[in-house]
C-alpha cells in the first residue's frame, strides 16, 4: 500500500523568551511525528515547557548527512518532520539546509513556520532605511578581506560569539573608520537585553564598560558606508572573491567585464589589496 510522503516543518523557536512561541508552532511541534533538532537537549526544555512529548532527533552540523537521510526516509514513509534550531529559525546561520534541499529535490512538501529570527529582529530595531541589506552572519576564523567586502552602501547585519565581538568590533573600527555606525544587539528578548546604537569609534569602549558587556548572544548591524556607489561595492565584492584566485590583473580584468566597473578603478584597488 502506497503511503502519502509526509511533510518537511521549518519551524522558528524562540531566540530567548519562550513567550514568543506562536500558537502555530506550539500545535505543529505537538502533532509532528518527529522533531529533528539540533540539540535535544536545549529542544526538550522548549517542548517540555509546553507539555509536549514528541519524538526528537538529532540533527546538527556535524551528523546533518546521515541524520538527513533517516529523516528523509521518515517523510518518504509518511511522518511529518518539525525542524528546529536552538533558537530562531532553521537553516539560518545554522543546520538545516542540507535536509531542506534534499527534501526539494525528492518533491517533498516544506512549509515554513516563521517566527523569530536574532537578524531581522536586531535590523528592525537599528533604524537603518535601505532598500536592501546583507546577511553575513558569522565571519570566517580567517577574515582575509573580509572586512573591506563590509564596505558597502548598504546596512550589513552579522552574528559574533561573546569572546570575539570586542576583536571583532575593534577590527571593524580599524578596517572601516570611526565615523560608520553600528548597532550593538545582544541577548536579545532574554532578561539583559541591550540595543544600542553608535560609531564604530564609540563602539569598542562601549563594550569594554563592564564584563556583562561582553556576555550573551550579539547581532552586529552596521549601517551603510556614506557616499559608496553601489555598482563599485559589487565590483569590490566580486574582486575580492577573484584575487583568492587570480593575479590583481586579471581579476581586475573579469570583475570589470561582470560588474561593468571600469577595470583600471578595481585594478587599483586590487594593487592595494595585495600589497
Amino acid at each position: 500500500m502506497n503511503r502519502t510522503p509526509g511533510t518537511l516543518y521549518v519551524v522558528a523557536t524562540p531566540i530567548g523568551n519562550l513567550a514568543d512561541s506562536s500558537p502555530r508552532s506550539i500545535e505543529l511541534l505537538r502533532s509532528s511525528d518527529i522533531v529533528a533538532c539540533e540539540d535535544t537537549r536545549t529542544t526538550r526544555l522548549l517542548l517540555a515547557h509546553h507539555g509536549i512529548g514528541a519524538r526528537t532527533v538529532a540533527l546538527h552540523a556535524h551528523n546533518e548527512r546521515e541524520a538527513g537521510e533517516k529523516l528523509l526516509r521518515a517523510l518518504r514513509e509518511g511522518s511529518n518532520v518539525a525542524l528546529v534550531s536552538d533558537a530562531g529559525t532553521p537553516a539560518i546561520s545554522d543546520p538545516g539546509a542540507l535536509l531542506v534541499a534534499a527534501a526539494h529535490r525528492e518533491g517533498l512538501r516544506v512549509i515554513p513556520v516563521p517566527g523569530p529570527n536574532a537578524a531581522i529582529a536586531a535590523y528592525s530595531a537599528s533604524g537603518f532605511s535601505a532598500g536592501s541589506f546583507q546577511f553575513v552572519g558569522f565571519l570566517p576564523a580567517k577574515k582575509t578581506n573580509s572586512f573591506k567586502e563590509l564596505d558597502v552602501p548598504w546596512p550589513v547585519i552579522l552574528y559574533e560569539a561573546p569572546h570575539r565581538v570586542l576583536a571583532t568590533v575593534s577590527a571593524l573600527l580599524e578596517h572601516l573608520g570611526p565615523e560608520r555606525e553600528v548597532v550593538i544587539a545582544r541577548e536579545i528578548t532574554k532578561k539583559f537585553e541591550e540595543v544600542a546604537r553608535m560609531t564604530l569609534g564609540t563602539a569598542p569602549a562601549w563594550l569594554a564598560a563592564g564584563p556583562h558587556r561582553q556576555a550573551g548572544e550579539f547581532v552586529l548591524v552596521l549601517g551603510p558606508a556614506e557616499g559608496k556607489r553601489p555598482e563599485l561595492a559589487e565590483g569590490e565584492r566580486v574582486l575580492g572573491i577573484l584575487l583568492e584566485h587570480l593575479p590583481a590583473s586579471e581579476a581586475a580584468k573579469l570583475s570589470a567585464k561582470i560588474t561593468g566597473v571600469p577595470r583600471k578603478e578595481l585594478y587599483e584597488i586590487a594593487v592595494k589589496r595585495t600589497k
